[in-house]
């Protein structure tokens, strides 16, 4: 269990400093954090605190479709948010075209390093995954078309509200993806059987004998 949370919690961590990369290079981000981009730059509040006080809205809708939060539910929620700050306070904007490629591509890349190792922990997914899986049970419909719809919903409303759309945002699109999925197995902690039971499922194990 230690190691499940160290590895949450450096995840998590790493996540947030990646969107700096990924928000200062100016070429575009992911769809949420377009929308993220689009409402700190109307609001005056950090992108950062736009995030945790849109996961924790995101949260709320786990309601209605019965999903169940993990403790990596509830750390990505602030984690992220607060990380994401640190790393547009660490990091200038991109001086030159240059720069601002190489930016894209470590935000992009530890951005998927970082996504392996808080899902390979296994403590829960984040609210904008949850929300997806939880529409996906309750209406029956598919994983691509729901998290499509959702993106799609999120990336319109951020461009119009002035995020960043651009050549990062397709590549953030065509990159994540195989990143993760090559990283994931790397990071996925398999403990014995009654452990994953308590750390994933948050609840008893049954006891030796007992079905």
């Amino acid at each position: 269990m230690i190691r499940r949370l160290i590895q949450l919690f450096l995840g998590l961590a790493l996540y947030g400093l990646s969107i700096g990369f990924v928000i200062r290079s100016g070429l575009g981000g992911n769809p949420w954090d377009v929308f993220h981009q689009g409402v700190s730059g109307h609001s005056g509040i950090s992108l950062g605190t736009v995030i945790i006080i849109t996961g924790a809205l995101v949260l709320l809708l786990w309601i209605p479709l019965r999903q169940r939060p993990g403790i990596g539910t509830i750390s990505n929620v602030f984690m992220i948010g607060i990380f994401a700050d640190v790393g547009l306070w660490l990091l200038p904007p991109a001086p030159s075209l240059l720069w601002a490629w190489a930016m894209l591509s470590t935000g992009v890349l530890l951005n998927g390093i970082a996504g392996g190792a808080y899902i390979g922990a296994g403590l829960g997914p984040g609210p904008r995954d949850g929300l997806m899986t939880g529409l996906v049970k309750r209406t029956g419909g598919s994983v691509r078309v729901i998290r499509t719809g959702i993106e799609m919903v999120v990336l319109a409303t951020g461009w119009m509200l002035g995020g960043t759309v651009g050549i990062g945002t397709v590549i953030y699109a065509v990159a994540i993806g195989p990143i993760v999925h090559r990283t994931l197995p790397f990071f996925t902690i398999v403990d014995r059987p009654e452990d994953d039971c308590v750390a994933v499922n948050a609840s008893p194990c049954p006891q030796a004998g007992q079905a």
